[in-house]
């Protein structure tokens, strides 16, 4: 199964959003199913085969996630990280912003979806692949 560090030496190739459909078919061959991703500190939890899971650490100083959900902001924010506009911690420091908690990836739908803090769907979108 994968590691943590292999998964994170796959990132670190990520410089903006844009290069987000790279990063998504490299850690799929690696044997990942879908992730999670908590806005508040960036850990994520990664999903594999028969149960599977590693945790990653925290990605830096905890961020406060705003009690209300700003969907318009947030999709404009999305818009230009995915242009390359952003990095990832300013991406995750505009969804703190805007309200959103975490994000779930599932590599087998090729789906993402956004959830604010009380776990109601914000956005759903395909994974270009």
């Amino acid at each position: 199964m994968f590691t943590v560090d292999q998964i994170e030496q796959a990132h670190s190739k990520v410089k903006s959003g844009a290069d987000f459909p790279k990063y998504i078919a490299e850690i799929r061959q690696m044997g990942v199913t879908a992730f999670e991703t908590w806005v508040n500190d960036g850990h994520t939890i990664y999903f594999g085969e028969e149960g599977f899971q590693a945790k990653s650490l925290p990605q830096y100083d905890a961020l406060v996630i705003n009690d209300e959900c700003d969907r318009k902001r947030f999709i404009h924010y999305l818009k230009i990280h995915q242009q390359g506009q952003t990095d990832f911690y300013t991406f995750c420091y505009h969804c703190a912003e805007t309200g959103i908690e975490k994000w779930f990836v599932s590599l087998d739908d090729m789906l993402c979806t956004y959830f604010d803090k009380a776990s109601n769907e914000v956005l759903e979108e395909r994974i270009p692949h």
